[in-house]
């Protein structure tokens, strides 16, 4: 907790409204702010608004007028999903107006140490991971919040100093940071992604690097061995450095941080669990528990609760997550695989043969980083804005059958009656589901419903 911050009587523009918008206006109300919300959608009939309404928040809807930012405001909180490049943004930053997340603002107020999560993949299951390791306690409790879907600034002011607080921040949230500070950083990986909204790889890195820029040596950094990388990129880092590897297990590793050898999992020099104790499938996943592990040791959990939480923790909602299984075939959701890097992962998890569903939102980028882990796609169904780039790279990879549709149901019902006795139906589409569904989660429970009503609807007829 940030000491001297004193909100009273600042002026303060909400740009977005939806779930994080509103949390924050409640929090500055509170704080006794005067606050304008600012969204481009019809506000008026939201009733949420007007009880802010009455405790005198402004409200500005259908756009956002330049001529805003002439009110004097001290600070904007922006919806990390808006683009920097919208004017009024591009304006604000012309006068070099604080824009910030809600995340900064947590920070300046949580009593509790912050756990902060990034990672271009896994960081939800790490998170989740890591909250049912630390869940268990004698004093104090762990909280959620973040990306993962629960607004940060209600978990922070509700949180005290013996309880810690895991935030799963995306690159989105990162950008809007100024004093933000993790206790314990987690960084899971980095690699290309979002490029629509931060317009390179290199300011996509620099934006989930800003997880570390406040680190001090007081502070730990945990962070993925195996990518080469983070050697430069954690150059300049005070943090204390604990590192996790599946391959790169050298003498660094071993004295510092999280690793396998020989099937087992070891933090440092003593032996913690056995890689079969995780109950979620792939290399990945391996991965992530070794993040979540280091920091349950870095937080003193002991072993056998460890144990105990790995047996227990069965992944999260919409990532790689079985939904059912039918004479033979298993069918998976991984809705969340919203970019190719995600998909890639999710194929490498599986031996058996596959009936593929993908598709979504064009972002501008081609598919053929998935070539090489289509070998075992036997058939592809492919919907959405970007079918005809998808059948392109799966077509150079060899898969003879790829059919196209215009909806998810549509290739959903074509991939269900398609998948024999030992397939896998997944379902990774590699976009973002904004052409059709307001969230990843929409669409997977669209997925999820439609395919455990075909099992008991259509039963499987062998072919």
């Amino acid at each position: 907790m940030l000491k001297n911050i004193d909100l009273t009587n600042q002026k303060v523009l909400i740009l977005g409204y939806a779930m994080t918008g509103k949390s924050v206006a409640e929090f500055l109300l509170e704080q006794g702010a005067n606050i304008t919300i600012n969204d481009r959608g019809d506000l008026s009939k939201d009733p949420s608004v007007t009880l802010l309404l009455s405790q005198g928040a402004n409200i500005v809807s259908n756009g956002h007028p330049i001529e805003l930012l002439d009110e004097g405001f001290d600070f904007i909180v922006k919806n990390p999903g808006i683009p920097y490049s919208l004017l009024i943004i591009q304006k604000a930053l012309e006068r070099k107006l604080p824009i910030y997340t809600d995340v900064e603002l947590a920070s300046w107020f949580s009593e509790a140490p912050i756990i902060g999560v990034t990672g271009s993949n896994g960081k939800t299951t790490t998170t989740s991971l890591i909250y049912q390791l630390l869940s268990n306690r004698s004093k104090g409790q762990a909280y959620l919040a973040g990306n993962i879907g629960i607004p940060s600034l209600e978990v922070a002011k509700k949180a005290q100093m013996d309880d810690d607080v895991i935030i799963e921040l995306s690159s989105f949230q990162l950008m809007g940071i100024e004093k933000f500070k993790a206790k314990i950083a987690v960084i899971c990986n980095i690699f290309e992604a979002h490029l629509d909204y931060h317009g390179s790889r290199e300011e996509y890195i620099k934006a989930k690097l800003n997880l570390v820029k406040n680190l001090t040596s007081e502070d730990q950094i945990v962070y993925n061995y195996d990518q080469q990388e983070f050697q430069t990129w954690l150059a300049n880092t005070e943090a204390e450095r604990v590192p996790f590897a599946v391959d790169q297990v050298d003498e660094f590793v071993q004295k510092n941080g999280a690793y396998v050898i020989d099937s087992a999992i070891y933090f440092k020099d003593e032996k913690v669990a056995e890689v079969t104790d995780i109950q979620i499938p792939g290399k990945h996943n391996v991965e992530n528990a070794l993040a979540a592990i280091a920091v349950a040791k870095l937080k003193n959990v002991s072993n056998e609760s460890i144990k105990q939480s790995l047996h227990q923790f069965q992944g999260v909602a919409y990532r790689i997550q079985p939904i059912g299984q039918s004479q033979g075939r298993s069918f998976f959701n991984d809705s969340k695989a919203t970019n190719i890097t995600a998909t890639i992962t999710a194929l490498k998890s599986f031996n058996q043969s596959i009936v593929f569903v993908g598709g979504g939102l064009d972002r501008g980028n081609e598919f053929d980083e998935l070539i090489p882990y289509l070998k075992q796609v036997r058939a592809a169904y492919l919907y959405g804005e970007t079918k005809h780039k998808m059948k392109n790279a799966f077509e150079l990879a060899g898969v003879s059958q790829v059919e196209l549709f215009d909806t998810l149901d549509e290739a959903t019902t074509a991939a269900y009656r398609a998948a024999e006795s030992d397939e896998t139906v997944l379902l990774s589409p590699s976009c973002a589901s904004w052409d059709q569904f307001k969230t990843f989660e929409e669409r997977g429970k669209v997925f999820t419903d439609l395919i455990q009503r075909l099992i008991i609807e259509e039963p499987y007829q062998e072919k």
